[in-house]
């Protein structure tokens, strides 16, 4: 068998950083020889989260085009030339077996080349609808693994298959204890606690409705465990007391979801399909910003099934503090929440992934 080398490439946010993890680290267990080499957007997250994964990342000179008029628009040009150029020389260099892309404007230009110089793809789509990168990819693309039915209608039904998103691999140990959770947070193991998670970057709406609700949140005996994003921890770490915990970041997400009762998160894909595995309440807030509305869509496909609430924004103020009193406190509603979400996991999901991946590369 011939020495495997993958190259691998998303990011942007974490909704893309972390499914390309997990299929690296399946990877790895397959082929422990095999080179491993992730291609990211020189200035975003990937570029500290991936090392910190244990795997090797080349920066692209690349970003999206900007909504609102802008000069960094005009060097947009520039940077797909240059990034093209720079993935020839990867793809050149490294002779990956395969390309593998999860999302982000890094894949498109590591992708496009790839096919161009006659190496497999294989993209991975987590969104009920998907993002400009990722169609302007299926062209080439051998396989394309989504995480949500119906999306033949965008791509070659002959490449679709359905298998969901990866899934980090803690997410899955389900022997954590909600008294170690509490230890390690600071927090108190038998009093009811609500997990916020507003994205790796942070909510701004998210975490004003928090701040604003720090009464309702003590008036209620309730604890709350804060993930306000690296651009707001700075505005809002002053509201910490015991029972309110801000942090920028949390590393140990199986350790939070263990100790969370209900869960306030944004509806990216890959929040969804994590938390389908936790199987506990949540109460989505989708962003409004976002390509085709898709988190909207993402948390309505949910909502749909009697597995979870969802608010939009411009409701948060009239309908926030009923909606999360039912989610911590109606013990029918929580099992029925629980089990028509946890009906939609697929756990399996990165080792379906991998399987489509071995069959595109077998000798």
């Amino acid at each position: 068998m011939n020495k495997k080398s993958f190259v691998i490439s998303g990011g942007g946010t974490g909704g893309h950083i972390y499914p390309a993890i997990a299929i690296a680290d399946a990877l790895k267990e397959k082929y422990p020889d095999a080179n491993f080499l992730f291609v990211g957007a020189s200035d975003r997250m990937e570029m500290q989260k991936v090392p910190k994964a244990g795997y090797a990342i080349e920066g692209l000179w690349i970003s999206g085009i900007q909504r609102k008029l802008s000069l960094k628009n005009l060097l947009l040009p520039f940077k797909l030339l240059s990034s093209l150029w720079r993935s020839f020389r990867i793809i050149k260099k490294q002779q990956p077996t395969i390309a593998i892309g999860t999302g982000g404007f890094a894949s498109a230009a590591l992708l496009k080349m790839a096919g161009w110089m006659n190496v497999p793809t294989l993209i991975q789509e987590q969104n009920s609808f998907p993002g400009i990168t990722n169609k302007l990819l299926a062209g080439n693309a051998k396989k394309i693994c989504v995480a949500y039915p119906g999306l033949e209608r965008f791509f070659s039904k002959e490449k679709v298959v359905l298998t969901g998103n990866p899934i980090r691999r803690d997410i899955l140990n389900e022997r954590i204890s909600s008294a170690e959770a509490a230890h390690y947070f600071g927090l108190k193991e038998a009093t009811k606690t609500i997990l916020v998670l507003g994205g790796s970057l942070g909510a701004k709406a998210i975490n004003e409705l928090i701040a604003a609700k720090v009464d309702f949140f003590k008036a209620n005996n309730v604890q709350v465990l804060w993930q306000c994003g690296e651009l707001y921890f700075e505005r809002f770490k002053h509201l910490a007391t015991d029972t309110l915990k801000v942090v920028a970041y949390i590393d140990r997400m199986d350790l939070a979801y263990s100790l969370a009762n209900c869960i306030i998160s944004r509806a990216g894909a890959s929040s969804v399909s994590e938390l389908a595995v936790v199987g506990k309440p949540v109460l989505f807030i989708p962003s409004p910003y976002v390509a085709e509305d898709h988190q909207t869509k993402n948390a309505q496909a949910i909502v749909n099934a009697e597995a979870a609430f969802m608010l939009k924004q411009d409701v948060l103020a009239t309908e926030f503090e009923n909606t999360i009193v039912m989610l911590l406190n109606d013990s029918k509603l929580i099992e029925k929440l629980s089990v028509n979400f946890k009906s939609l996991a697929k756990p399996e999901a990165t080792k379906d992934i991998v399987a489509e991946i071995e069959e595109l590369i077998k000798d």
